[in-house]
């Protein structure tokens, strides 16, 4: 008795906490009523995907469900009035359970301008102005929860996408997750998954968004040309060179080995393939339609303990007085003067900025192509407080999510060796939180595409690891040792660049005519490779 006393009060205060914390969000959806008159699908002719009010899988909660695969969403809902971003902190948070995985899709939102921006409802497509995209999309080598803010340039007036850069990556599995961004007065970005910071910016960083909010003071000048006389050549052909009397450029790459014996045993007489003895010719064999019939050839008994069957020819051996053909050595080019970079102006689209001019969100969107259904999203939140946004994590997405991790850990205990173990799971987790690490920079899409290889193939996961430990020892070592130094002079760029130019240019020219080369000393002696040739 004393036990379903306390199951009712603990009950009861989620419930009061939930309504609680609802009661201070700004916008608050939880679905759990059909969301017909109050969310706007599209209208456009693309957005053919049915959207559904529909429970998540094991559990009496609603959400609104992604139900055909290959098609275009698209849904809106307005809000009552625009919030300002300006001031203050705000949260935009959502949950998103794939319950039949991501293969190619997207599963973010779309919080919009207001309408006097060009938009409306029932219109709504890829096209309508937002302010701010966030949440999960992962295609091919693409894997990140996306950030991206939609930012206007008061010189130019024109409205530019700025991607958050190194984003988090999209859990892999099919449980319902908790997507949080956090956009702080003092211009920090915070991204929790499952309310675990993943990722921590600064909008005014040069290192954080791509492309930066401020742009360069400088930019190349579009009307600058390369003078004619310009040269480029770090080295040149010595002009004062002149080929050796003694090099033949005509002598062969391989000539016959004079000084080679026919091996002891060799049986010349003796052909390599012989008609197969035991074969018969199919008695539907018709020789006017078919032709005449041959048996099929199989190797010579005979020739299996011998060095070699059939005509005997000399093997060819390099050739050593080939050179190939002469090149005058490289030397400094006198003339040499880097290499050329227009001249630096002021950019006229220039600006500071002490805080981002956010434009005011209007109504939440989600506008998705996807290959994948069983996308349910639920509990869209904008809120003015971390604390809410957590309340309604731990009442609403908290208890789905241990019921879900449950029920997977046991089906993977049930499935045994047939799918991921549990010490698979943790690496491979381990895994995806490494590949997260900024300074893998552009290896980042390599190492998630072999990861999510290694998933599909868990025989394979050991040398996964050992590959990625490789590509971040190489990262390092680059980064400790072999980062290029900047240069002072604008025109002036390493020589050794131009030099390993030069020589791989004549490396390829030199290869060309050594494949020539050889191909004429084949046709000198034409013969089919086998045994004897040995």
């Amino acid at each position: 008795m004393r036990s379903l006393n306390f199951c009712l009060f603990l009950l009861i205060g989620c419930l009061f906490s939930q309504i609680h914390a609802s009661a201070d969000a700004i916008f608050y959806e939880s679905f759990d009523e059909a969301f017909e008159g109050s969310w706007i699908v599209s209208e456009k002719e693309d957005y053919s995907g049915e959207w559904k009010h529909s429970k998540s899988e094991g559990h009496d909660d609603y959400g609104l469900l992604v139900s055909q695969q290959a098609r275009k969403y698209a849904i809106v809902k307005e809000l009552e009035k625009p919030v300002e971003l300006k001031d203050g902190t705000v949260v935009l948070q959502f949950e998103v359970r794939l319950q039949n995985g991501l293969e190619c899709g997207g599963a973010y939102l779309k919080y919009l301008r207001p309408q006097e921006a060009g938009w409306t409802a029932k219109g709504f497509d890829n096209e309508s102005p937002y302010s701010i995209m966030f949440g999960p999309d992962k295609c091919g080598a693409t894997n990140k929860v996306h950030f991206i803010l939609k930012h206007k340039n008061p010189k130019s007036g024109e409205y530019i996408e700025h991607h958050l850069k190194f984003p988090p990556t999209v859990p892999s599995d099919k449980l319902t997750h908790v997507y949080t961004a956090v956009i702080k007065p003092d211009n920090e970005l915070v991204i929790l998954v499952d309310g675990e910071e993943k990722k921590k910016a600064n909008f005014l960083s040069f290192e954080d968004f791509e492309p930066t909010l401020i742009p360069a003071k400088t930019i190349p000048d579009p009307d600058d040309k390369k003078p004619e006389d310009w040269d480029e050549r770090a080295q040149i052909p010595d002009p004062e060179a002149t080929k050796p009397e003694d090099w033949d450029e005509d002598a062969p790459m391989e000539i016959l080995d004079e000084e080679a014996e026919k091996p002891e045993g060799w049986l010349e007489d003796e052909p390599e393939e012989i008609d197969d003895p035991e074969a018969v010719k199919p008695e539907d064999w018709d020789d006017e339609e078919d032709g005449e019939w041959e048996a099929p050839k199989i190797d010579n008994p005979k020739c299996e303990d011998a060095p070699g069957c059939g005509e005997w020819r000399r093997p060819l051996k390099r050739n050593p007085a080939y050179k190939g053909k002469w090149h005058a050595p490289l030397i400094d080019n006198p003339a040499y003067k880097g290499i050329w970079k227009p001249q630096e102006i002021p950019n006229p689209d220039y600006f500071e900025l002490e805080k981002p001019n956010f434009e005011p969100i209007a109504a939440i969107g989600i506008e998705i192509w996807t290959m994948q259904d069983g996308i349910l999203f639920d509990n869209v939140l904008i809120a003015s407080d971390e604390k809410t946004a957590t309340e309604i994590r731990d009442t609403t997405w908290k208890p789905k999510f241990k019921v879900e991790e449950e029920k997977q850990k046991a089906e993977e205990q049930a499935a045994g060796s047939d799918g991921l173990s549990g010490i698979q799971k943790t690496v491979f987790d381990v895994l995806y939180k490494i590949a997260d690490l900024p300074f893998l920079g552009d290896h980042k899409d390599k190492v998630l595409e072999v990861i999510e290889k290694a998933e599909k193939q868990p025989n394979i996961t050991i040398g996964v690891i050992v590959s990625i430990v490789v590509v971040i020892f190489s990262v390092l070592l680059k980064l400790l040792f072999g980062g290029k130094k900047a240069t002072k002079k604008v025109n002036v760029a390493p020589a050794k660049k131009e030099e390993e130019e030069s020589k791989a240019a004549e490396g390829e020219e030199e290869e060309k005519e050594e494949k020539s080369e050889d191909a004429a000393a084949a046709g000198a002696v034409p013969r089919r490779k086998t045994r004897r040739d040995n």
